[in-house]
């Protein structure tokens, strides 16, 4: 994970963490995040960044709507992360 920008290690926390998520849905819950416009141009190359590291997979919903899954790979480095930060964070 540490190879990843913040906000790729965004993409694969709000991944992991909403039901169903497609490329629209990451993209609102970014943009309630962050507090502006996430553009397609940034949004999906970042996504496809994650799938070309094997931390998310990439699915069809339908012809118009991809998938996104993050994998066991994604899982552990969401953890190893987490567990990272909360040696540095009391809380």
């Amino acid at each position: 994970m540490y190879d990843l920008t913040g906000f790729q290690r965004d993409l694969l926390t709000v991944t992991a963490g909403i039901e169903e998520p497609h490329g629209l849905a990451i993209k609102d819950e970014l943009e309630d995040y962050y507090e502006k416009e996430i553009h397609h141009g940034r949004l999906y190359p970042n996504l496809d960044t994650l799938v070309e590291k094997g931390l998310v997979e990439k699915g069809e919903k339908d012809r118009r709507t991809n998938v996104y899954t993050v994998t066991k790979r994604g899982q552990r480095e969401i953890e190893a992360r987490r567990k990272w930060e909360n040696q540095y964070i009391d809380l």
